[in-house]
């Protein structure tokens, strides 16, 4: 089962403050090959972006000192970050959800919960990854 590398070599910073989303989130993703570091909030998660460099940031929309989108925000005004990929992760999946996220500018959503069996899946085609 060679899917369980789709994220070899890549870095990637996990902003949720949710410690149950969060453990679960970071050990998929390492699972899936990914150096994973995690924050709790956007203003840790900016930190970490800032120092690793990642190729992805997986972040949840709603968390304390800078949520989700305040984080996007400020990583679009950075001429250096700007054009690292972010991924929406949102228990919110209502109608018009979806286009608010890609109007902000994240590359795409995943919806929580996150279940291990789909996980790679979900994450393959948020980040157009073709799955053999």
């Amino acid at each position: 089962m060679r899917h369980n590398l789709i994220l070899k070599d890549w870095t990637v910073v996990l902003a949720e403050d949710d410690p149950d989303s969060l453990e679960i989130t970071l050990i998929l993703l390492q699972r899936y090959g990914a150096q994973a570091y995690a924050a709790t909030n956007g203003k840790d998660a900016l930190m970490l972006i800032r120092q690793h460099r990642p190729q992805l940031v997986i972040t949840d929309l709603s968390m304390p000192d800078l949520d989700g989108w305040e984080l996007l925000a400020t990583l679009q005004k950075d001429p250096e970050l700007a054009a690292i990929p972010v991924i929406a992760l949102t228990a919110h999946a209502l109608t018009g959800d979806r286009e608010r996220v890609l109007a902000a500018g994240f590359r795409n959503y995943l919806t929580k919960p996150l279940f291990p069996s789909t996980f790679h899946l979900d994450l393959a085609r948020v980040i157009g990854i073709e799955l053999s």
